[in-house]
């Protein structure tokens, strides 16, 4: 037997994961810099998925001028692995980017019931699984589906079988969650939330390939 959900995802405005952005997180990434300039390269991709303006916005605020390539004595530019927080950042460094989606529902699953595109993922035994926002269209890249986790109420939920163009299925067992709740694919494990470099190890993609693509494609919120 197989679960769906009937509901489509392109159906319905509240199916679009959330890129946060902190700007107290870029403001210490770059005042921990040694750097005082930034290159072009920092700006591609609309500040690799952190959005330009206020990329621009925080590093003026910290003394920061763009490089001029011309001047060879010019101080080396800003590292964006180092202003952006991603993995192989030194100690010091912070993520800036959060990325969360949300769950849309909850069901039911019986042992040997199938999830997703070739139901590759089948319960061993009964369980609970649920539908939370984000899939490879904003950035949660196909091959995730079993290997990584998200946070959901402050526990790791896995998400299981193939990742869908919109949405995820993860398995919630008996865990008490409901439609709303957030569900954290990455942010800062300082925090308990799942590290970007999870997603680095389980897809061979670097920190700032799943960055860009899920700010991109995600709604974006910056925040203090």
């Amino acid at each position: 037997m197989t679960v769906a959900f009937r509901e489509r995802a392109e159906s319905r405005p509240d199916r679009t994961p959330l890129a946060t952005v902190s700007r107290a997180a870029l403001m210490q990434n770059a005042v921990s810099s040694q750097a005082r300039t930034y290159s072009s390269r920092l700006l591609r991709s609309d500040a690799w998925g952190h959005g330009t303006d206020v990329v621009v916005d925080v590093l003026s605020e910290a003394g920061f001028t763009p490089a001029d390539p011309a001047d060879a004595a010019a101080p080396d530019p800003v590292d964006p692995v180092a202003l952006f927080g991603l993995p192989g950042a030194p100690a010091a460094s912070t993520p800036a980017l959060r990325f969360s989606g949300a769950v849309l529902a909850t069901k039911n699953l019986r042992a040997g019931e199938g999830v997703s595109y070739g139901y590759l993922y089948r319960a061993a035994a009964d369980t609970r699984i649920a539908l939370v926002t984000g899939g490879y269209g904003q950035g949660v890249v196909r091959s995730l589906g079993g290997s990584v986790a998200v946070t959901i109420g402050g526990h790791r939920r896995p998400i299981v079988g193939r990742v869908a163009m919109d949405v995820c299925v993860v398995e919630i067992a008996d865990a008490a969650i409901q439609r709303g709740d957030e569900a954290v694919f990455f942010g800062d494990p300082a925090r308990d939330e799942p590290s970007l470099g999870e997603w680095c190890a389980a897809t061979g993609l670097s920190g700032g390939e799943l960055v860009t693509a899920a700010g991109l494609h995600a709604a974006r919120r910056v925040i203090a």
